[in-house]
């Protein structure tokens, strides 16, 4: 199956986006009012002279638009200078309108009046008068590349945890934004700038659809800052929303990603930022803004870092222009970008699929928005599986039905799902595909075990629940053993698997096999993995919820899915093109559009690794051409190499 990797290929520009968030370190925020030309350049050279090729800039909304009907001219002479900087530096920037939220705070125009920024229609009727003016203004400037609405909209319209507005009224209100960017003239794309936060990349429901909204859009912006207990399943986190910000096929740039230097050391910090690169790449996005340019050490005495101090060392810079350590790492992955043609490049075809259920999107009568964390934090468990098993997978939604071009499907950890998904998965496997689910009874009380019809019928056993009451796993570690041979996995070999969850979720399945065989037991004799076979294909069922114990778990990757699947990537005759005997390594391709193929490894180890992939062809080094079997990676190092087939 086709994997999502759209670039945003009608804009002239011909250099991929590849820049930072801007506010000058003269000012933060409050830079427009003591504009300091010299400065802006200064800081905009040391950018371009590390490959980045871009900015997102922000109309600071107080300052520009300080009366309902009034902008501030000498506001706007100041930004047009700021163009003109990027016309000479050879940079673009994507000039954000509605800029009422930043960094840990919240301002107002003196005029709003606690008016509702999506309902009340005057106020609706102002921000599409400022969104018009601006892009007269500015739309025939050759630095602006692109337009966003507002910075984090879902934290400053209305608090979306309290009191969040409906998606009706929301996209409504995109539409008129959107409609007055192009009303006003502006042809570059255009987006929201709401961080994808929205319910079907995280599962909750802040009103901004992507589905709804993608009318009027021309590309989705990622705002990627949450933590994790696991030190891979947070360098694969902005990789892992990518993918799922990618539901309606728009091109991904990954809007805002960074951390502080306040937090983590200047080694750590180039780990993060060199994963998430590569990683978000990988997993489908096609442009990146780092958070932020600079360091503000001056601004110490000034909201937002008087009371959030850590904000003042976001910056690829630090507050005297000098580089650090995260634009060292962005130099790099520009130089990548260049050698491989990024622009011209596509992500390989997947033959599995990892199934994204429609309960994280939808809010089905009387099902409950406790469940979608348990499916968000088990896909995302599950997908860095895939990685450590190098298998390419392609996300597939639920709600808009499978694709019948995936040998494999994956259903971790999966609870519900609908009737007629259902009866597609047994279609798919009779026609030849694998079908691969997790059982889990989810984390509360409410209608324990599992939530879709014939359970026994798709994988022919007889469960043996009692109604209401959950088996629990008795066992801290689960012992899988093979009893059959299954893929690369043979008789004899256990994986071992960590045990956790509440009092719901800890808990197994109990079915006795009737059309099923069993190829795993766990360490009382009781069915752990069982296959039926039917027509050309197959269903596989694991009576253990593998992937949302792990995710459960802190600091457990690698852990012992990647085995199991890459042992259905091998019963389902899915190819990986380049393998790694390690689990600590990730193996990827891209293919440009005249045939060359590109393999990213990448690593997870805290150590020094040498590995000797095993791909269709041989591999190359990118600036050599030099033939490379062993491959050394740094700790939690990357390296690209040119894949050359066997003819």
């Amino acid at each position: 199956m086709r994997r999502h990797s759209a670039q945003l290929t009608h804009h002239p520009a011909v250099l991929p986006w590849l820049g930072a968030n801007f506010w000058s370190r003269t000012g933060g925020p409050l830079m427009w009012r003591d504009y300091d030309p010299k400065t802006v350049r200064a800081e905009l050279r040391v950018l371009h002279e590390h490959g980045l090729t871009m900015t997102r800039s922000f109309f600071y909304w107080p300052d520009f638009h300080p009366q309902p009907h009034r902008i501030d001219e000498a506001l706007c002479e100041h930004f047009r200078d700021f163009l003109d900087a990027h016309s000479e530096t050879g940079m673009g920037t994507v000039p954000t309108f509605i800029v009422g939220h930043m960094s840990g705070e919240n301002w107002d125009p003196a005029w709003r009046g606690g008016r509702d920024l999506y309902e009340d229609v005057w106020m609706v009727g102002r921000q599409a008068w400022f969104v018009s003016q601006m892009t007269r203004r500015f739309k025939d400037h050759p630095a602006v590349t692109g337009w966003l609405i507002t910075n984090e909209m879902p934290g400053y319209g209305r608090v979306y945890q309290v009191d969040p507005p409906s998606s009706e009224v929301v996209t409504a209100w995109a539409q008129a934004m959107c409609n007055a960017v192009r009303a006003a003239g502006g042809t570059q794309p255009v987006s929201l700038g709401d961080g994808a936060w929205g319910i079907e990349v995280t599962g909750r429901d802040n009103g901004f659809s992507l589905r709804e909204t993608a009318e009027y859009i021309d590309f989705v912006g990622p705002h990627v800052y949450r933590s994790d207990t696991d030190r891979p399943r947070q360098h694969l986190r902005a990789a892992f929303e990518c993918e799922l910000a990618s539901v309606t096929g728009h091109p991904v740039v990954l809007e805002e990603f960074g951390l502080s230097t306040d937090t983590v050391s200047a080694e750590n910090a180039a780990v993060y930022y060199r994963q998430t690169l590569h990683n978000s790449l990988l997993g489908g996005a096609t442009g990146w803004m780092a958070w932020n340019n600079t360091d503000y050490d001056d601004l110490w005495d000034r909201s937002p870092y008087d009371h959030h101090p850590f904000e003042m060392h976001f910056g690829i810079t630090d507050s005297t222009g000098s580089p650090k350590a995260p634009l060292l790492e962005i130099a790099d992955f520009a130089k990548v970008l260049g050698d491989v043609d990024f622009t011209r490049c596509r992500r390989a075809d997947a033959g599995a699929a990892l199934v994204v259920p429609a309960f994280l999107e939808r809010g089905y009568p009387y099902s409950r928005p406790a469940d979608r964390p348990l499916i968000f934090t088990s896909l995302h468990q599950s997908y860095v599986a895939t990685r450590a098993a190098d298998l390419p997978v392609g996300f597939t939604r639920e709600a808009d039905g499978l694709p019948g071009d995936a040998a494999l499907y994956l259903l971790p950890a999966t609870r519900q799902l609908t009737t007629r998904t259902r009866r597609e998965l047994e279609h798919r496997a009779h026609e030849g595909a694998t079908v691969y689910l997790s059982f889990c009874s989810g984390e509360h009380p409410g209608t324990r075990g599992p939530w879709f019809d014939d359970l026994d019928g798709l994988f022919g056993v007889e469960l043996q629940l009692s109604y209401g009451v959950a088996e629990p796993i008795e066992d801290d570690v689960l012992e899988m053993t093979f009893t059959a041979d299954f893929g690369g996995l043979t008789v004899g070999d256990t994986l071992r698997f960590p045990v956790t969850g509440n009092e719901d979720s800890r808990a197994y399945l109990p079915v006795l096999p009737r059309d099923a065989r069993v190829v795993a037991v766990d360490a009382h004799g009781r069915p752990a993995l069982l296959v039926r076979d039917t027509g050309r294909g197959r269903t596989v069922l694991a009576t253990y919820p593998l992937e949302h114990m792990a995710a459960r778990t802190a600091r457990v990757n690698p852990e012992e899915t990647h085995r199991l699947y890459a042992a259905l990537a091998d019963v389902a005759g899915v190819r990986r093109p380049v393998t790694v005997d390690s689990p600590h390594v990730g193996a990827d391709v891209l293919v440009h559009e005249d045939g060359r193929r590109f393999v990213w490894l990448v690593s997870q180890s805290p150590a020094e690794l040498t590995v000797r992939p095993d791909a269709d062809g041989t591999l190359h080094d990118l600036t050599s051409g030099t033939p490379t079997a062993d491959v050394t990676l740094a700790p939690y190092g990357v390296c690209v190499l040119e894949l050359k087939c066997w003819s």
